[in-house]
């Protein structure tokens, strides 16, 4: 597969440098490890297209994780069609009727154009201002799903820090949007509410995330719920899961599962399975810094 015009115009200048520098240290490198002679310099420049054929093949198998492959299967599912993504003002302000002083957002961010992969700017609060720990923040969240529709929540009791955490990735990222916005409640954050990942399993969905690319759990994705309740309502639909949070269900340190969302019954579940598991039905729910 060759490299498109898209896809060598998003390497930035620093990249492009650092990539070169690193080619050239390491033909450097294997010409003295291996000193060649005369001969053999010569040997490897008549065979100079399965030479660059190796180089590409290595830096293929860098650049791509195959971990976790067969950890994807096909799906047909999608968004039901009464979900679209709100404007940044209306999502600021539904959240700021659910959650009375939240607070506001930057929401001339959201007149920037969209990083690859994002489908929409979401309003998604700071958890800090919901709690003192993550766990509690969310149970903020579901008690005011269930108080506006039909909610059962399966983890009950099980929100706790030795149950539940943030991926560290995610914790860095939310991190440096804090930063940036750092004057606001409300952060603006381009998103994605499945659709990219879906037929993944979560850990194969963290393993190709993009280098900006992190995992959403169930605070931010609940918020999303809030503001997009349409997102939600039927069995027959792709359900979401939240690649951005970890879950222990027997408090022990393995945390090998990932919390989730699905609909049915007539009502959105809230749930957690273990994070190698794949289902055409349900896709990781991802945000994006700017690189």
């Amino acid at each position: 597969m060759t490299m498109t015009t898209q896809s060598i115009t998003s390497i930035t200048d620093g990249q492009k440098k650092q990539y070169l520098r690193f080619v050239e240290d390491a033909a450097l490198r294997a010409l003295k490890e291996t000193a060649l002679d005369k001969d053999g310099i010569q040997k490897l420049i008549e065979n100079g297209d399965e030479f660059q054929a190796r180089i590409v093949t290595g830096i293929k198998e860098l650049s791509v994780s195959n971990q976790f492959a067969d950890e994807e299967v096909q799906s047909s599912y999608t968004y039901p069609k009464g979900y679209k993504v709100k404007g940044i003002t209306e999502q600021t302000n539904i959240l700021r009727q659910l959650f009375p002083g939240i607070g506001f957002a930057d929401e001339k961010l959201a007149d920037q154009p969209l990083p690859p992969n994002a489908e929409g700017w979401f309003a998604i609060p700071k958890w800090e201002k919901f709690a003192p720990t993550y766990g509690e923040a969310v149970e903020k969240v579901l008690a005011m799903i269930g108080s506006k529709r039909k909610f059962y929540n399966y983890r009950d009791g099980q929100l706790g820090t030795e149950y539940l955490r943030q991926h560290a990735k995610t914790a860095k990222m939310f991190q440096k949007l804090g930063d940036e916005q750092k004057d606001h409640d409300i952060l603006v954050v381009p998103a994605q509410f499945g659709l990219r990942h879906k037929g993944r399993s979560v850990r194969r969905a963290r393993e190709v995330f993009a280098a900006n690319e992190f995992g959403l759990g169930a605070f931010a994705i609940g918020i999303m719920l809030l503001t997009h309740p349409e997102r939600e309502v039927q069995w027959e639909q792709l359900h979401v899961d939240c690649a951005g949070d970890e879950f222990s269900p027997d408090a022990d340190g393995d945390f090998s599962l990932a919390p989730l969302f699905r609909f049915g019954g007539g009502r959105v579940r809230f749930g957690a399975r273990w994070c190698g598991s794949a289902g055409g039905d349900y896709g990781s729910a991802s945000a994006f810094v700017s690189q």
